[in-house]
């Protein structure tokens, strides 16, 4: 008798015929509704492509033919590698890579209190990273307020490549910045050719729902797809607010988005890695609020990971994440929601992990945590596992005699396997005499302090002083005389 496969488990909420519908309908919107570009060059790109463009309007009509074409063309998967260049993370498939998300503004400190971010926090969380071994993906996570916005996400990056050894989640503010954060991922590979060949960062991509593709959103489209760099669409459709008011029709604005951002990367090159992604909501019209931790946003997100994969796409979504704005209960349930789900349904990059407060503030206390959930949502994944012919008869005689497993060469041997090895972050231990003891958030605190005592990650400091001087040469414009004390 053969072992039995191990089973995969996943989670699913459309039904066949339903993607069907959602898909054929996009591609109504896509060709007969169209969508704006406001970049000249991605509207001129299409037209000559053979796309109805409607100059004045800005508009481009997508036919369903050159967006399959598209579709066929975008790889299913690709590598991107970590800053040393010696290890890899394959995007695609069901692989399950958690980040940190994007763009945070504020941190919470231990005292509960919230704060702009800084250069330093970013450090520290990005070294954080470096020692998370469940987070498997680094991000450009915090927005520094001690450096001028306009020089902030090459920025983000230079701090990023000189902290942490994993691969980064990035994007731009400004498409004046792409020459600069080339020229950085350049440097810390050794040559551009490395840099496309081993490419350490994927590029976030966010469309203004409802159809609208921004002169940066098509720029680093363009830009990335231009030199085989791999892009994230980020659609954020909002329930009644920038999308229908129905799940389904919200499904509907982000599968045109996403196709239309894939076709317009495979108008460029063909073959360009793209990652169909995005952070749609459900909207609470009772505050106007974009709750990104809850179970209907959770269910969109699960959706459209299903319509991406029916096209054999690789597939982001925001959802390691909470709303609340402290870590509490609230932020354990719907982190822990959001990270399980994520995994069931098979979401390639997750991004999410230590924030709060509608993607606007970090905590290195919470991902600390999250990434004891982050191993827990791997061991499901796993699954139950056929590990021998016999399952438990061949071992049951010397147990009963011995009236345990304990001991067993079995049980020394795979326990590790069977079982997730939690961290410090979680007591399962018996409570100490007279009960009480310190809190998840206590014993938090405690892991991010002996983890950033730890020996950190550094780049070759050849490497950094040619950092440095492009990051002075790109901030002096925007009146940056010299580094953030604690960044260089």
């Amino acid at each position: 008798m053969s072992l039995v496969p191990t089973f995969r488990p996943r989670v699913q909420m459309l039904s066949p015929e339903m993607i069907d519908r959602i898909i054929d309908e996009a591609f109504d919107v896509l060709s007969t509704i169209g969508l704006q570009f406001e970049h000249p060059k991605a509207l001129a790109l299409l037209g000559e492509h053979g796309q109805r463009i409607d100059r004045a309007a800005e508009r481009a009509y997508l036919s369903r033919d050159f967006v399959e074409k598209a579709i066929q063309s975008a790889p299913k998967r690709f590598s991107i590698w970590n800053i040393t260049g010696d290890k890899s993370i394959e995007v695609g498939g069901d692989n399950v890579t958690y980040d940190p998300g994007s763009a945070a503004i504020k941190m919470l400190d231990v005292d509960g209190k919230v704060r702009p971010s800084t250069s330093a926090d970013y450090i520290r969380l990005a070294r954080l990273v470096h020692q998370l071994q469940n987070i498997r993906a680094s991000s450009t996570s915090l927005v520094p307020s001690d450096v001028p916005i306009e020089v902030s996400d090459f920025y983000r990056l230079y701090l990023a490549v000189q902290n942490c050894d994993k691969p980064v989640v990035t994007g731009l503010f400004r498409e004046e910045s792409f020459p600069a954060t080339l020229e950085i991922m350049t440097i810390v590979r050794g040559s551009e050719k490395e840099a496309v060949e081993k490419p350490m960062a994927i590029f976030d991509a966010c469309p203004s729902s409802p159809l609208r593709w921004s002169v940066l959103t098509s720029e680093s489209i363009m830009q990335c797809a231009r030199h085989g760099l791999p892009s994230e669409i980020i659609s954020v459709p909002l329930t009644g607010a920038t999308g229908p008011v129905t799940i389904s029709g919200t499904l509907v604005v982000h599968t045109a988005e996403n196709l239309a951002g894939i076709a317009l990367a495979q108008a460029v090159r063909p073959g360009a890695p793209v990652v169909y992604g995005g952070a749609p909501c459900i909207m609470d019209m009772r505050a106007g609020q974009t709750p990104f931790g809850s179970l209907e946003t959770y269910m969109i997100d699960c959706a459209y990971a299903q319509i991406g994969k029916t096209f054999g796409f690789p597939i982001h979504s925001y959802m390691g994440l909470s709303d609340s704005k402290l870590v509490d209960s609230q932020a354990g349930s719907e982190t822990a929601m959001g990270v399980i789900l994520a995994a069931l349904a098979g979401v390639n990059i997750v991004s999410g992990v230590g924030i709060l407060d509608f993607i606007t503030c970090q905590s290195l206390e919470k991902l600390v945590i999250d990434n004891e959930l982050c191993g827990m949502a791997y061991r499901l994944i796993d699954g139950i596992r056929h590990r021998h012919e016999k399952m438990a008869i061949d071992f049951l005689p010397e147990a009963v005699q011995a009236g345990h497993f304990l001991g067993h060469p079995t049980t020394l041997k795979l326990f590790r396997e069977e079982g997730y090895m939690l961290g410090k972050a979680v007591d399962r231990a018996s409570a100490p005499q007279g009960g009480g003891g310190p809190s998840d958030y206590q014993r938090a605190q405690t892991i991010v302090k002996e983890l950033l005592a730890r020996e950190p990650f550094h780049l070759a400091p050849e490497k950094v002083r040619e950092l440095d001087k492009v990051v002075l040469r790109e901030a002096k414009e925007f009146g940056m005389e010299a580094l953030p004390a604690f960044a260089g």
